[in-house]
C-alpha cells in the first residue's frame, strides 16, 4: 500500500514536470515558438490598401482593393512592409494587435526591392518593435519563423527553415531581386510584407513572395534583411532609394545581330548623358547612324561587355552590376571601341531626381 507521502511525492513530481513554469508540458521547441510569438506578435500589423471607386452618381465610395503585413520597427511608428502591398493605395489603414485602426502614411518606396515604408500616428505603448539581424550571417537549414495575416486570418505564425540562399525572383516592375531567401515556412496571401525571424526573434527578411497564386506549396521567398538595412536610410530620408548611374542609352547587340550585323555580344552605346558617370571616364555613344535594310541603327559608340569581369549582355545585367552600388564607387567596365578592347574605371554618380 502506499503511504499518503508516497502519493504526495508522486504529485508533486508530476506537478513538477507538467506545470513548473507554465511551459514545461510543451518541448524546448514549442517553447521556443511560443515564447517568440509572445514577444512578437505585437509588432506585427495588418494593412488594408483602400482604393476609392465610384457608383452612377459619381459619389466616392471606398473599397479594400487589398491587404498585407508589415511589422514595426521603432517607436516613431515607422513600418516596413512590401510595396505591392501599397502600390496605387488612395488611402492605407493599419490594424494594430490590440484591433485598433490608425491611418498609414506613405513615407518611401523602392519597387526594385518590393519594399515600402508607412508610417503611423500611434502611441508607442500600443505596439512592439522589431529588431533586424544581419542576413549574411545566416545558413540553410536554420529554423525560422513567418508572422502574418494570411487570407485575413492576422495574427498567424507559421515555422519552417531556411530552404536555399541567393535565389533571384522579379519585382512587379520587371527588375530582378537578387540574394532573396527561400524557405518552406508557409507563406500565403497576406504574409506579404511580414517578418521572416530568426530563432532569437530577430528579422531576417521581409516575406515576399509564394510559388504559384493560390496558396503555399512550400516554397516562399523573403527579402533579406541586408537589404533593407541598406536601403532604409535613403527611403526615410528621401522618400526613394538613391542609386548610381552610368547616364547611357544602350542598346543590346543581340538586336543588332538578327537584323545581319556582325558585332560583339554586350551593350552598344547609343548616347552618353552629359556629366554622368560614363561621360567623366570618357566612355563614347554612337557618332553616326547606318542604314541595314529599312533599319537605321547608331554606330560609332563603345560597346560594353563586362563589367569588374563580369559580362554584360542586356540591360538588366547592367542595372544589376550599377544600381545595387554605392556613390562613389569604382568600377572596371570593358569596352570594345573599333577593333581594340580597352578597360576604363568609371567613378560612379548618383542619378538625379527627375
Amino acid at each position: 500500500m502506499f503511504s499518503n507521502r508516497h502519493i504526495f511525492l508522486f504529485l508533486f513530481i508530476s506537478f513538477y514536470f507538467t506545470q513548473v513554469n507554465g511551459v514545461t508540458r510543451y518541448t524546448v521547441d514549442e517553447q521556443e515558438n511560443i515564447s517568440i510569438y509572445e514577444k512578437s506578435s505585437r509588432a506585427v500589423v495588418n494593412i488594408s490598401n483602400i482604393a476609392v471607386n465610384y457608383d452612377f452618381y459619381y459619389r466616392a465610395i471606398p473599397a479594400e482593393s487589398g491587404s498585407g503585413t508589415g511589422f514595426l520597427i521603432n517607436k516613431s511608428g515607422i513600418i516596413i512592409t512590401n510595396y505591392h502591398v501599397v502600390e496605387n493605395a488612395r488611402k492605407l489603414v493599419v490594424t494594430l494587435a490590440d484591433n485598433s485602426q490608425w491611418a498609414g502614411k506613405l513615407v518611401g518606396a523602392d519597387p526594385n526591392n518590393d519594399l515600402a515604408i508607412v508610417r503611423i500616428e500611434a502611441p508607442a505603448e500600443s505596439y512592439d518593435v522589431l529588431k533586424f539581424s544581419h542576413s549574411n550571417d545566416i545558413v540553410v537549414g536554420q529554423k525560422v519563423l513567418a508572422l502574418g495575416n494570411p487570407f485575413g486570418l492576422r495574427q498567424t505564425l507559421t515555422t519552417g527553415i531556411i530552404s536555399a540562399l541567393g535565389r533571384t525572383i522579379e519585382a512587379k516592375n520587371g527588375r530582378k531581386i537578387e540574394g532573396i531567401i527561400q524557405t518552406d515556412a508557409a507563406i500565403n496571401p497576406g504574409n506579404s510584407g511580414g517578418p521572416l525571424l530568426d530563432s532569437e526573434g530577430n528579422v531576417i527578411g521581409i516575406n515576399t513572395a509564394i510559388i504559384g497564386s493560390v496558396g503555399s506549396v512550400g516554397i516562399g521567398f523573403a527579402v533579406p534583411s541586408n537589404t533593407a538595412l541598406r536601403i532604409l536610410p535613403d527611403l526615410l530620408k528621401y522618400g526613394y532609394v538613391r542609386r548610381p548611374w552610368l547616364g547611357i542609352e544602350p542598346i543590346p547587340t543581340v538586336y543588332l545581330r538578327r537584323i545581319g550585323i556582325d558585332i560583339e555580344e554586350g551593350l552598344l552605346i547609343a548616347r552618353v548623358v552629359e556629366g554622368a558617370s560614363a561621360d567623366n571616364a570618357g566612355l563614347l555613344g554612337a557618332t553616326r547612324t547606318v542604314k541595314v535594310g529599312r533599319y537605321k541603327v547608331p554606330w560609332g559608340g563603345d560597346i560594353i561587355t563586362h563589367v569588374n569581369e563580369t559580362p554584360v549582355t542586356s540591360m538588366e545585367d547592367l542595372a544589376q552590376q550599377i544600381e545595387t552600388r554605392k556613390s562613389g564607387e569604382e568600377i572596371t567596365v570593358r569596352i570594345i571601341r573599333g577593333k581594340m578592347v580597352h578597360s576604363v574605371m568609371v567613378k560612379l554618380v548618383l542619378r538625379p531626381r527627375s
